[in-house]
């Protein structure tokens, strides 16, 4: 069976077109925020914490905050990409193409993460306007943002696919996401934690994933790079393998 990129490109050119249509609204938030970010943390906890690890507390936090970014919008952007067209009805028009599931997934989870990592972009040129910010290996750091971005995405887009309401859409983003971001290690070292906190913090798959990415901007990291990379493959094929049993299983977005 071939690949039908016509197919594959008129989704995810549609999915690009409304993030063109809402594209100041969708990069003002990050922007604010970041800003605020830096105001507000950088600032004052700056002040009492002068560097971790040989690097600015406001550099420091960059990695961290350009993580929680990815992780919010990975999810958000593919998970109503996906739920909107179930809730009014346009799925449909998507369900008489002559398109494969596999298509369908990757131009929805494709353009999801392709805006993520727009807005990524965005928030770490809007970081140069405060702090100093450094990349050690640049490739390395692309590797690992389109790696936790299409991860991610595609877990946002199971999200979509079994929520029936907008309620249980946000429970997940709201209730895990965020916080373990937060108690991954986004704002702080981790050596700065208790002895428990430490060892609660290691069950916490994010704090590799931001670990990782700080690595690529100045060379520190709590743990191996390689435990990050595995970390995030691991996920990966976590939400690949998910996301095909719940397909076959029933909540199907093509019968």
């Amino acid at each position: 069976m071939t690949f039908n990129y016509y197919g594959f490109r008129a989704i995810y050119l549609h999915e690009m077109d409304r993030f063109r249509r809402t594209l100041l609204q969708s990069l003002i938030s990050p922007v604010l925020s970041t800003s605020l970010y830096f105001i507000v943390f950088g600032s004052v906890i700056g002040n009492y914490v002068q560097n971790i690890d040989g690097i600015s507390y406001g550099s420091y936090i960059v990695p961290g905050l350009i993580m929680l970014t990815l992780l919010t919008q990975s999810i958000s952007n593919t998970s109503f990409g996906i739920f909107f067209p179930k809730f009014n009805g346009s799925l449909y028009e998507i369900l008489a193409a002559p398109i494969s599931t596999f298509e369908m997934v990757l131009a929805f989870v494709g353009a999801g993460a392709t805006k993520t990592l727009v807005i990524g972009a965005v928030i770490l040129l809007t970081s140069n306007f405060f702090v100093e910010v450094s990349i050690l290996h640049p490739l390395l750091m692309i590797f690992l943002l389109v790696l936790v971005a299409f991860t991610f995405a595609l877990f946002g887009f199971l999200i979509g696919l079994i929520s029936t309401n907008f309620e249980q859409m946000s429970i997940i983003p709201t209730l895990v996401i965020t916080p373990m971001v937060f108690l991954g290690g986004s704002l702080y070292s981790l050596d700065m934690l208790p002895p428990f906190w430490q060892t609660v913090t290691y069950f916490n798959p994010v704090v590799y994933l931001i670990n990782g990415l700080r690595f690529s901007f100045y060379g520190a990291s709590d743990f191996n790079i390689w435990i990050s990379i595995g970390s995030m493959i691991f996920f990966l094929i976590a939400c690949i393998s998910v996301v095909a049993y719940v397909l076959k299983k029933g909540y199907t977005i093509k019968s």
